[in-house]
């Protein structure tokens, strides 16, 4: 293996070491990834697979009642969603106790309903009248039991004073080949 010279690295010339340049490189990318770069959008928790939908009133935060299923459209007329209060912290949840989380009420696995299907004690929804799915609110809607091989997609909400939104989908809806913005 050659060395490293001045011609062939400028920093070598400058009196760095290869040692001390790697150490110094470590250093460098580590405060970018905590830190980021100036000037660009910071990361968010958002996971690549949201898709965006156009922004909706759903609720008020002050009209909520702790483990009361609230229905809405989202993100078309096509799609009936739920909201819900939890006892307790929940993966996506918003609110001062992140507990306030949005599905879709189609299982993923055949589309069966799952409107009013809601189990306090568990934290759960389910079991769809097919197959008898279920799926664990606290944990993104991911399955418990039954033949589904998705989990429930979740809405991503945001709250904005009294009022919570909803600004698009994490998982595929059932029936669509894929999610499209709107």
């Amino acid at each position: 293996m050659k060395d490293l010279d001045a011609q062939t690295c400028p920093l070598v010339g400058a009196g760095m070491s290869r040692r001390s340049f790697i150490r110094t490189s470590g250093v460098a990318t580590a405060t970018i990834m905590l830190t980021g770069i100036p000037g660009m959008a910071s990361a968010t928790a958002v996971p690549a697979w949201f898709t965006p939908y156009e922004r909706i009133r759903v609720a008020r935060l002050s009209e909520l009642t702790r483990h009361e299923m609230l229905y809405f459209e989202y993100p078309d007329e096509n799609s009936l969603c739920f909201l819900v209060q939890m006892e307790g912290e929940a993966g996506g949840g918003i609110g001062a106790a992140k507990d306030i989380i949005a599905f879709h009420t189609r299982c993923p696995h055949m589309g069966g309903p799952l409107h009013g299907a809601y189990k306090a004690e568990h934290a759960a929804v389910g079991p769809c009248p097919s197959h008898l799915s279920t799926f664990d609110l606290r944990r993104h809607g991911m399955i418990i039991a039954g033949h589904s091989t998705e989990s429930l997609p979740q809405v991503v909400l945001e709250v904005d004073g009294d009022w919570i939104y909803a600004i698009g989908m994490m998982g595929l809806i059932f029936g669509r080949t894929q999610n499209v913005s709107g």
